[in-house]
């Protein structure tokens, strides 16, 4: 298995910096831990901010040699709070959290990277409800269409977010022309038709940036899409 250099900062509402730094397997979820550059040892955010907030996202998660795919802030084996992410030295702005909470001891920061461009085929749909809900829903493209699910259950969008409705998102896909989905991924509903969409962002060309165009309601049979002509 291949690993690279995973590393993120934020601000924290003190005022002071927390410097994120992590050697982390490819193609697979990994804690990124604070660095030893500025701590005494390397521990989880939960650890080091405990009671402290992020109040600004100064550089995304991302990785040296390919990009980060998704990250989130796990609390008890849920998503507390996604996570901006992108590819190391294709960054232009820093971002605001994506929600409001304070650190508690056992957060821990996960993160699935990937080695290289098109390595897996991996997508990810990283998405806000406007029920406060955070969710991750992934796949490998693929010659045809492939249905994303979520990253802690399995369960598709319909089944996880039933009733909810999608109040911002982003996608992240390095599979450019080949995606025949509008360009990104499409919420169908039970009848098999587009009512929600969201573009793809290709991490090697540029920083993925949450967005509040193309969100819908979710009705239990709905599916998130990619599809690909190869």
């Amino acid at each position: 298995m291949t690993t690279q250099s995973v590393s993120a900062s934020f601000m924290l509402n003190t005022g002071e910096i927390v410097d994120l730094r992590t050697t982390c397997t490819d193609n697979q979820t990994n804690e990124l831990l604070v660095s030893t550059d500025y701590a005494v040892s390397a521990v989880s955010i939960g650890t080091y901010a405990e009671g402290k907030a992020i109040a600004q996202v100064i550089s995304p998660i991302t990785a040296a040699t390919g990009y980060a795919l998704y990250a989130y802030v796990n609390r008890r084996g849920n998503i507390q709070s996604i996570l901006p992410v992108g590819r190391a030295g294709v960054l232009w702005t820093p971002q605001m959290p994506m929600a409001s909470f304070t650190f508690e001891a056992g957060d821990t920061i996960e993160v699935f990277c990937v080695a290289a461009a098109n390595a897996g085929r991996y997508a990810a749909y990283s998405l806000i409800t406007a029920q406060g809900t955070h969710a991750i829903f992934s796949g490998q493209a693929a010659s045809g269409n492939v249905a994303l699910t979520h990253i802690l259950s399995g369960a598709g969008i319909g089944g996880a977010l039933t009733n909810q409705s999608i109040r911002s998102h982003f996608f992240v896909s390095d599979e450019d022309a080949l995606i025949t989905s509008g360009n990104g991924v499409y919420i169908l509903n039970d009848r098999g038709l587009p009512v929600g969409a969201c573009t793809a962002t290709n991490p090697a060309n540029q920083q993925p940036i949450m967005n509040n165009m193309g969100g819908c309601a979710i009705g239990l049979n709905f599916v998130a899409r990619l599809s690909c002509s190869a």
